[in-house]
Parts: structure tokens; C-alpha cells; sequence
């Protein structure tokens, strides 16, 4: 059995809460089965007791870090789903150059191609995409960014920084070479979103990587 320590942020009977590490599958695939935040968490669920289950309520990309919230059931599962839109998702990316404005509005309407990228079109035949940004640090050659999703569209904030004509450092997929802390810059560093048993306000906010940091100071 595969066992690997979480670095848990938050748990209760219902949810749990877990910082997921960069160059890790948030669930499976045809090529990698066992070494996934989802496998891992459940491992960790079913040493507690061998009938515990959990449910994927949203993913981050492999080579993104941060803050992933799963559902210890269906029921939870989906309310998160349905009003996900309706909660705050906060991250931060290093991107390459300096962003000209200090804060703003990206939209735009993202489609899927056959080789599953993912790019933005000018017609409303792609789903619409809304990121904001701040600029919180910059220097020469990188600008640190504060994001927050509106929607939750596949590579929403990689597809449009792209677009600005800022990709994120390490974003191999998107044509950027250079790879100065060995990752993708991208981090999801915060949450805040209603229980759906307390109806309490949850906020979740977890610290930037020093790698981060090294590269704007």
C-alpha cells in the first residue's frame, strides 16, 4: 500500500482539506494509478477506518501546489460542486516581465482543442473566463500576482497570463523554457467558502513558497 504523510490544512467529518505538493497527480491516470493526492488521502482515511471514503470535489494541475478540498461524501461532494463559483480561490503565480498594469480584470472565452489545450478564443463558442489580479511584488525580470478565480475553467489562469503576454515561470506548456525554481510558479494559497452542515465561513490561507519569493526579491 502506498503511504505518503499529508500536510493536512483542515478536517472535519465532512471535508478535508490538504496542501498539495507540486509534481503530484490530483487523481489518476492512464499512466500513474497509486501516486495521487486522492490515493494518498484516501490511504490516510481508510487507516482511521477501513469504510471511509473521499470524493474529488475539484483538481489543481500537477505541477501546481496549494490548497485542494475533498469530500468525505457524495453529499458534500456535490454541494461544494454546485455553488463553487460561488466561493473565493485565491492564488499566486510568478510571471515572467513586468505586468503593466497594477491591478486588473482578465476575461476571456476559453475552448478545448482535440490534444487537450486549452486556449482562448474571441467568440462566445468557448466558455467564459474571469481572473483578477493584483500585483503584490516586482522586479526586472518577474512580477508576483494575486489572483482570484471567478469561474473555474481547465488552465483558466495559465491560458489568459499567457494571453497577457505574462506566462508563468516554469510553464513548459505553454512555451517558456526557462525554468529557474524547477516548477510552475502557480500556487493556490487561499480558500474561503460555507460548510455545508455548519454553514460557518471557512478560510483557508497558507504561506507563498520561499522559491516564490527568490525570484522577486
Amino acid at each position: 500500500m502506498v503511504k505518503k504523510k499529508l500536510d493536512i490544512l483542515y478536517e472535519d467529518k465532512f471535508i478535508i482539506v490538504v496542501n498539495k505538493p507540486h509534481n503530484l497527480l490530483t487523481i489518476a491516470t492512464n499512466r500513474e494509478k497509486e501516486r495521487t493526492l486522492f490515493h494518498y488521502t484516501l490511504d490516510y482515511l481508510k487507516q482511521k477506518h477501513k469504510s471511509n471514503k473521499v470524493f474529488i470535489v475539484h483538481r489543481l494541475d500537477k505541477d501546481t501546489s496549494g490548497i485542494v478540498i475533498l469530500a468525505k461524501d457524495e453529499k458534500t461532494k456535490f454541494y461544494l460542486q454546485d455553488n463553487w463559483d460561488k466561493f473565493k480561490r485565491g492564488y499566486v503565480a510568478i510571471v515572467n516581465g513586468k505586468v503593466e498594469k497594477d491591478k486588473g480584470v482578465l476575461k476571456s472565452y476559453l475552448q478545448e482543442t482535440k490534444t487537450h489545450y486549452t486556449y482562448s478564443v474571441n467568440d462566445k463558442n468557448g466558455k467564459l473566463a474571469i481572473t483578477e489580479y493584483e500585483k503584490i511584488l516586482e522586479n526586472k525580470k518577474y512580477t508576483m500576482l494575486s489572483l482570484n478565480l471567478k469561474t473555474g475553467r481547465k488552465n483558466q489562469i495559465r491560458v489568459q497570463l499567457n494571453d497577457l503576454g505574462n506566462p508563468i515561470v516554469g510553464d513548459k506548456k505553454y512555451g517558456i523554457k526557462k525554468d529557474p525554481i524547477r516548477r510552475m510558479a502557480l500556487h493556490a494559497n487561499y480558500l474561503e467558502f460555507i460548510h455545508p452542515k455548519t454553514k460557518e465561513k471557512i478560510i483557508i490561507d497558507i504561506d507563498i513558497p520561499n522559491s516564490f519569493i527568490s525570484l522577486v526579491k
